[in-house]
């Protein structure tokens, strides 16, 4: 990958431009100023409000490259100054700028202002930078606080650039971001499958997407046994697994399909988790929320590709028609599966998704799921894991990553992983007691029901990261929507 040529411009007349800006917009209460790395501080002027910060705070000018400096301007400006290096990845200028829009944030403000200085690229890729993160870091989230407050935001000034007008890609993406975060942040009693449900079909007739539920009396007569093992566990009979229709420009679009597992609250069964392992398990319908995020950033910017969503939506819960260890179940493609675990249940719903999504026929499926600890485990939370039954899938979906800023490593799926799950009375286990490598287990297990479909598989282990992630400073990060958006992009 070509690098960004390095900016070298006079820092001290950058930001005296920029403090010039300040005074003639006395108005302002809420500023971003982002400066260009460039070489040293000589012939400063005097009077420069930032660098009589640093001084005080006995920091030198190229602090600002690592950590941004917040001051209270003449007048009641709060200003938060930030210097980017145009070589720096993705990932590290969207934390940058939403650590220096924190403070900014925080206040609550209704309106903000960005200043960009340097070259026009610099300047014009700043500036859509900053208003991308900023409306995700404004936007109003699910929160049942006594004290809350929503977000106040009503306008964004951008000061030395003109390429923000319209901004249609990064308002598509942060919608589809905020829609997953919001839909992933709603408490067990909120969002069941069946309010799940509803919120889809809502959805679905205000974009124009084409639906089609398969219940659990459908799916019993589809003989989907893996996905009804599953939700027979909940008495409400509310489980299905949802099809969403978008329909891109152009004949000649491919057809991609998008797979997302929707278990809304994840007990682990009679294996059940003990309290510190279940608390948030609402988010296990995680990967359906990136999915139908990643469908209305696509349906916004009005792709030319067509997509098939399949959303596996069902509850894991502890009940006595809930499937136990050692059942033998039959999946909808007629392999038939031992259970070893019933908290391996996300690649069960998943199956007999995939079965359905790869008979039609897409020119690739992708998924997403919350699926494995030990994907969480081999890259914590602040990298998901991709696994795919094509070398170049996986190679597009670390190259998008890295474009992108929601980062992601390959795994590899040797065929011989296939003998751990050997079994002796069934086709296959379900996974195996032991754990290590069950992130790669479980995808040879998934790869089982894609038939011979182009698959990328994409482990959420970045779903949840305390404190914020890149671009998104909620714990929730909606991980996977942008990243979707740009393996479209590139393989639609």
């Amino acid at each position: 990958m070509n690098k960004q040529p390095r900016i070298e411009q006079s820092l001290p007349k950058l930001v005296e431009q920029a403090e010039t800006l300040i005074q003639r917009t006395p108005q302002t209460r809420h500023l971003l100023v982002v400066l260009p790395a460039g070489k040293g501080w000589h012939d400063a002027p005097e009077h420069s409000l930032v660098l009589t910060a640093l001084q005080r705070q006995r920091k030198k000018p190229e602090s600002l490259g690592k950590q941004p400096l917040t001051i209270e301007l003449p007048g009641g400006c709060l200003a938060s100054w930030l210097r980017i290096d145009p070589e720096q990845s993705t990932f590290e200028r969207q934390a940058q700028l939403r650590k220096a829009l924190k403070p900014l944030i925080d206040e609550q403000p209704e309106s903000l202002e960005i200043a960009v200085f340097g070259d026009d690229d610099f300047r014009d890729r700043m500036a859509r930078e900053a208003v991308y993160v900023a409306w995700l870091n404004t936007a109003t989230l699910p929160n049942w606080k006594s004290d809350h407050k929503p977000s106040l935001m009503k306008r964004i000034v951008v000061h030395g650039s003109k390429s923000v007008d319209g901004l249609v890609r990064e308002r598509a993406l942060a919608e589809g971001n905020i829609l997953t975060r919001g839909l992933t942040m709603e408490p067990p009693n909120a969002l069941t499958p069946a309010t799940y449900r509803e919120r889809i079909r809502v959805l679905a007739g205000q974009h124009g997407w084409s639906i089609e539920e398969y219940d659990m009396k459908r799916l019993r007569k589809l003989k989907a046994g893996a996905f009804v093992a599953v939700a027979q566990g909940s008495g409400h009979e509310d489980a299905a697994i949802v099809r969403l229709g978008y329909k891109g420009r152009g004949t000649r679009a491919q057809t991609i399909a998008l797979v997302g597992k929707g278990i809304c609250f994840d007990t682990g069964g009679h294996n059940l988790k003990p309290a510190r392992y279940m608390h948030n398990m609402h988010d296990d319908m995680n990967g359906s929320a990136v999915a139908l995020g990643i469908l209305l950033a696509a349906t916004r910017l009005k792709l030319p590709v067509r997509l098939e969503v399949w959303l596996a939506i069902a509850q894991n819960h502890l009940s006595p028609e809930a499937y136990t260890q050692n059942e033998i179940i039959t999946a909808l493609n007629g392999t038939t599966i031992e259970i070893m675990h019933t908290d391996a249940e996300g690649r069960l719903v998943l199956a007999d998704t995939l079965t359905l999504a790869a008979r039609e026929k897409p020119d690739a499926i992708i998924d997403f799921a919350t699926l494995t600890g030990s994907m969480a485990v081999a890259l914590g939370d602040r990298m998901s894991g991709v696994i795919a039954n094509r070398d170049e899938l996986a190679a597009q979906a670390v190259m998008s990553g890295q474009a992108c800023g929601e980062r992601v490593v390959a795994f590899p799926l040797p065929e011989d992983y296939d003998e751990a799950l050997d079994s002796q009375v069934a086709d296959v286990k379900q996974c195996t007691l032991e754990g290590e490598a069950d992130h790669i287990l479980a995808a040879r297990f998934l790869n089982r029901f894609v038939a011979d479909t182009p698959w990328l598989h994409v482990d959420l282990s970045a779903s949840r990261c305390k404190g914020g992630l890149g671009a998104v400073g909620s714990d929730v990060t909606g991980f996977g929507v942008v990243l979707g958006l740009e393996l479209l992009d590139m393989i639609g």
